[in-house]
């Protein structure tokens, strides 16, 4: 049967989210780009050998709109044969276009494709792409649609998360991120961003903070309790009828940072790899989705970590490194508690509370975080799991050739 190897992946640094943040200036036609154009430049691929782009993008309106992936395609100079869609999984967008490129591997559909993921936070703020989910009463009710961090304040207080080990955990991703980018781990992926003059005006990510504290953590006030006092809290109580309160303990600093960022990933079969001189790094292993339950909506990764496993044919015990988006830190210390996982297996170089989850492209950011630590380390395997809105969650399994 034919497989889908990993050859090469490029990330850019993720730049704050909000006017003045180090991306802000740059659209995000031009983030996928230059992703892209890396990606290229990187492995001397001629583009006519790329049979596709698979795009992630979630806030899929105004300047991220239309078709981003053919479009950056041929902004970037690949060749006009290649075409392009771009998806929306919500938050495992990223890692759902690296899926479903594999999937067309395997099932001979292409045999050399490119999988993104871009999301300029700054330009194109999160739910401007509006949607029944955000608008229609009557939708809400049947979907039980309430705020993601109402959902993780929820996880915290089922779980007797406290509002201190919710902040140590995030104190934990800053200091882990700040020890990468000090011992160079990232350098590999990175792809400095470039304005119109040409010039390099990031080169890192900019959203940690790798000097604060729990005392800093401790000032700043819970985010969603104002959301959940207007009527959210109620709703969601109908839902656990068994809790008495929600305790709201999440906050801007121990949840995930808004950035902008891109990221690409070159896939493609053993033959793609000889006929144009290239070593695969990894080969994409197995691969789930699966749907939650919608209110709480972040608890679905251990599920699909479960799934993925299961297709593989592997146990908990066979993965090296795992890495699960840090919407929230309880959704990461939930995730650990189920599955019984040490940490120092789950996000070793931090995570989106210190550098940020730019939402269309982090699944496919992780996956280029997981390999490099991998090779880094000589591991073998790696699992890259993300949950999304309104109830899903995606799961990838790598493993190094």
């Amino acid at each position: 049967m034919r497989s889908a190897y990993i050859y090469d992946h490029v990330r850019t640094p993720r730049g704050r989210g909000r006017p003045g943040g180090g991306l802000n200036e740059i659209t995000p036609i031009e983030l996928a780009t230059q992703v892209l154009g890396a990606l290229r430049d990187r492995n001397d691929i001629d583009t006519t050998a790329i049979e596709d782009v698979v795009m992630g993008v979630v806030m899929a309106v105004g300047e991220q709109g239309a078709n981003m992936a053919r479009i950056a395609a041929l902004n970037a100079g690949y060749a006009e044969s290649v075409p392009g869609y771009q998806l929306n999984r919500y938050c495992a967008s990223g890692l759902e276009a690296m899926n479903i490129s594999a999937a067309r591997l395997v099932a001979g559909e292409v045999d050399g494709i490119v999988a993104s993921g871009v999301e300029s936070m700054s330009r194109v703020p999160i739910q401007s792409d509006g949607g029944a989910c955000y608008s229609d009463p009557q939708v809400n009710w049947r979907t039980w649609y309430i705020p993601q961090g109402i959902g993780a304040d929820l996880i915290a207080t089922l779980d007797g998360f406290s509002r201190e080990s919710v902040d140590a955990y995030a104190l934990e991703s800053h200091r882990r991120a700040a020890a990468a980018w000090q011992g160079g781990r990232f350098d590999r992926s990175i792809q400095p961003v470039r304005d119109v003059t040409d010039e390099v005006i990031l080169t890192r990510d900019e959203h940690i903070r790798p000097h604060g504290t729990m005392a800093d953590l401790a000032r700043l006030d819970p985010a969603f309790a104002g959301l959940g006092g207007s009527g959210f809290d109620g709703v969601m109580l109908q839902r656990y009828p068994e809790v008495e309160r929600i305790n709201h303990v999440h906050t801007a600093g121990n949840a995930s940072g808004i950035v902008d960022g891109a990221a690409a990933i070159l896939l493609g079969t053993e033959q793609f790899g000889e006929v144009h001189g290239l070593a695969p790094r990894a080969r994409v292993r197995a691969y789930a989705t699966v749907g939650s339950e919608p209110a709480i909506m972040l608890t679905g990764p251990a599920a699909a970590t479960r799934r993925a496993l299961d297709k593989a044919g592997l146990g908990l015990d066979d993965i090296d490194l795992f890495e699960i988006n840090e919407a929230f830190a309880s959704v990461v210390l939930h995730y650990m508690d189920e599955l019984h996982l040490d940490q120092e297996k789950v996000n070793v170089n931090g995570g989106a509370i210190a550098m940020g989850h730019p939402l269309g492209a982090t699944g496919a950011m992780l996956v280029g975080t997981v390999l490099d630590e991998l090779e880094r380390r000589n591991l073998r395997r790696g699992l890259i799991t993300l949950c999304a809105a309104a109830g899903m969650a995606t799961a990838t399994i790598i493993e190094r050739t």
